[in-house]
């Protein structure tokens, strides 16, 4: 059985603004708790103008104060940019007034770039004290002991917030593996990796307090419609999205185009569907397909799903036929 997720970036699209973005992403999480998806995950970037979900830990508890069982959490916060008792603070308050449902994903990159990361008071030249952080965020979420100059983190010890490690490398699934933590792989942007990662997290994995054994899962593109032909056109906006982001100009979610190679260009968009090549996109059977390869191929105890679509009724439609879609994967 693979269990499915979203991930959700609360994207704000062209005509539109961020509260509506942030309202739109409380409809989509009570929509997919009430057709089966596992947790909803928001996501950690700055200096993004089609990104709400910056302030991670507010977000995640505007989700989980209007959703009742679904597990929300973040995929992830960029620990690198903050002090790890501060992010135990925040997690350890949402963990205390939403008790079993809180997820704290953890990603070593900035989430934005160099101008952004020096706004956040990150050193850009320190040495990497990601692991370091990891350890001592783990600490303060245990029971708390006595001892002289220890540092409480209130709310938060005694909550034992599951960690999850992040990555788009190597690093993090050997990171994942040696800690005995979940592992979550950004394949939706940054594949190439996939498949090695998921092996050497599983050879290496090293049983922990939180985990017994590998739990691994990794990020999928899915735009699903009615008809192939509709599913590529509300494709087309994260195509546009991605190119201007990678172009060093990011920008809302543009509106769908009809003919997306005309708006990009050949080259580009070849590019572009490069880097997002671990998607499903299609009508129902299309989407099956697709996504029965990748769950064949990959073997994973989860995925989250990642559908930027401009139109919210268009998102809210394809993440119910991607639900559908995995319920049938897991029948068969």
């Amino acid at each position: 059985m693979t269990a499915y997720s979203i991930l959700d970036l609360s994207p704000i699209v062209e005509g539109s603004t961020a509260a509506v973005s942030l309202q739109n992403s409380l409809t989509l999480a009570q929509h997919a708790e009430k057709i089966g998806y596992t947790r909803y995950w928001v996501a950690e970037h700055h200096n993004m103008p089609g990104v709400a979900s910056a302030a991670t830990s507010v977000v995640i508890g505007h989700i989980a104060g209007g959703t009742s069982s679904i597990r929300v959490g973040a995929g992830g916060v960029m620990l690198p940019n903050h002090s790890p008792l501060v992010i135990a603070e925040h997690f350890g308050t949402l963990a205390t007034l939403y008790p079993n449902r809180i997820d704290l994903g953890l990603g070593r990159a900035p989430g934005t770039d160099g101008a952004a990361a020096r706004a956040l008071r990150r050193s850009l030249t320190h040495s990497d004290q990601f692991p370091d952080d990891i350890i001592e965020l783990q600490q303060y979420f245990q029971e708390y002991k006595p001892s002289s100059g220890s540092v409480r983190a209130v709310p938060g010890e005694g909550t034992k917030v599951p960690l999850w490690i992040l990555g788009s490398s190597l690093y993090g699934a050997q990171l994942a593996a040696h800690l005995g933590l979940p592992f979550a792989f950004a394949s939706h942007f940054a594949p190439d990796a996939l498949a090695q990662a998921a092996q050497i997290y599983r050879e290496y994995f090293q049983p922990s307090a939180q985990l017994a054994e590998p739990y691994f899962m990794f990020a999928v593109n899915v735009f699903a419609a009615d008809s192939d032909e509709e599913a590529q056109f509300i494709r087309s906006s994260h195509q546009q999205g991605f190119a201007n982001l990678r172009s060093g100009s990011p920008s809302l979610l543009p509106h769908p185009v009809n003919d997306i190679e005309a708006v990009l260009g050949s080259a580009t968009l070849a590019s572009v569907n490069h880097s997002l090549r671990c998607v499903a996109s299609g009508g129902p059977e299309k989407v099956y397909r697709e996504l029965t390869e990748l769950i064949q191929t990959h073997r994973p105890n989860e995925i989250i799903i990642n559908s930027p679509i401009h139109k919210h009724e268009a998102r809210l439609h394809s993440y119910s036929i991607a639900a559908e879609v995995v319920r049938d994967i897991n029948q068969v």
